[in-house]
């Protein structure tokens, strides 16, 4: 089964950055992106970027230009680098995995999820 670890949370400064870590155990070829998501408080989970088994990398546009994805799935570990955050921004963080093609960001798509990390950012 996959187990996923998300670490790098914590409190920060509204335009402070913070660096997310995921690592995946237990993935077999049939997994074939991690995502990384969020949720806060009384809002829907939603997908913030995946990389998928060619290494693609996506993101909605809500993110683009401060959030950057990066990692090896093959090596089972990605990151998220998160810049210029905002209060906006707090929410637990998640990483998971997929194991439908053209999943993209979508957490429906998605199967295995880690235990999340929670960013605070300060105004």
């Amino acid at each position: 089964e996959v187990q996923l670890q998300a670490s790098g949370g914590g409190l920060v400064q509204a335009g402070g950055s913070l660096r997310l870590s995921c690592v995946a155990s237990g993935r077999t070829a049939a997994d074939v992106a991690i995502g990384w998501f969020r949720q806060s408080p009384g809002k829907e989970r939603e997908g913030i970027s995946c990389i998928n088994s060619d290494g693609n990398i996506y993101y909605p546009d809500f993110v683009k230009g401060r959030f950057t994805m990066s990692g090896d799935i093959a090596k089972n570990t990605v990151y998220l680098q998160m810049n210029n955050l905002k209060p906006e921004d707090t929410a637990v963080y998640y990483c998971a995995v997929s194991r439908v093609k053209g999943s993209y960001y979508h957490p429906e798509f998605y199967d295995y999820w880690g235990q999340g990390t929670l960013v605070t950012v300060s105004s």
